[in-house]
């Protein structure tokens, strides 16, 4: 578009025609708050949100637990003996998992895929490190109430058990998994 100086007396004349009559608007300030808008939590919204639905989904025996409790599962007819060996730590651990730093969301998706993935390499023994939740809101464990109710409800789970102090103690545990 060309600049004011290149116009000719025609241009403006041709311009107000098609533009019409018109009147100035009074400029008014407005003032708006100063700073920026604070910041939603959007994952931490999300994690509740999902320990909600969680908590409503169709497990009614899970109970939360609390930092320092011992978990303890065992599928209904399993030996003794293998669940007094899963609890010494006498299984050889096959793969490992550390969930220290995400979320409930992420975790469980990581769980889930840990899980697909030792069951195609026919692993059997296995440690998840879910933490103990001393940083958690209230100290209470979030992502260790969510390994013991996810795992119950994984069919390839036979047992799981608190490892022993060596391991990570009730921050982690030993998981039995079904055969190939």
């Amino acid at each position: 578009m060309p600049s004011d100086r290149h116009l000719t007396d025609d241009d403006i004349a041709l311009f107000r025609e098609a533009v019409g009559p018109v009147t100035r608007i009074r400029h008014e300030r407005v003032h708006t708050r100063a700073g920026q808008p604070r910041p939603l939590p959007r994952q931490t919204l999300a994690d509740h949100e999902q320990v909600l639905r969680d908590s409503v989904s169709g497990y009614p025996e899970f109970v939360e637990t609390e930092t320092g409790e011992e978990l303890l599962f065992a599928r209904p007819g399993l030996q003794h003996r293998l669940l007094r060996k899963l609890r010494r730590g006498q299984f050889s651990i096959g793969a490992e998992l550390d969930l220290h730093g995400m979320n409930v969301a992420r975790a469980r998706e990581a769980l889930a895929e840990f899980l697909r993935e030792c069951r195609l390499r026919n692993v059997r023994g296995v440690r998840i490190i879910h933490g103990k939740g001393r940083g958690s809101r209230g100290g209470r464990p979030v992502l260790k109430n969510q390994v013991d109710r996810w795992l119950r409800m994984r069919d390839e789970v036979v047992a799981f058990c608190s490892a022993r102090p060596v391991d990570g103690g009730t921050g982690a545990v030993y998981v039995l998994l079904k055969k190939g």
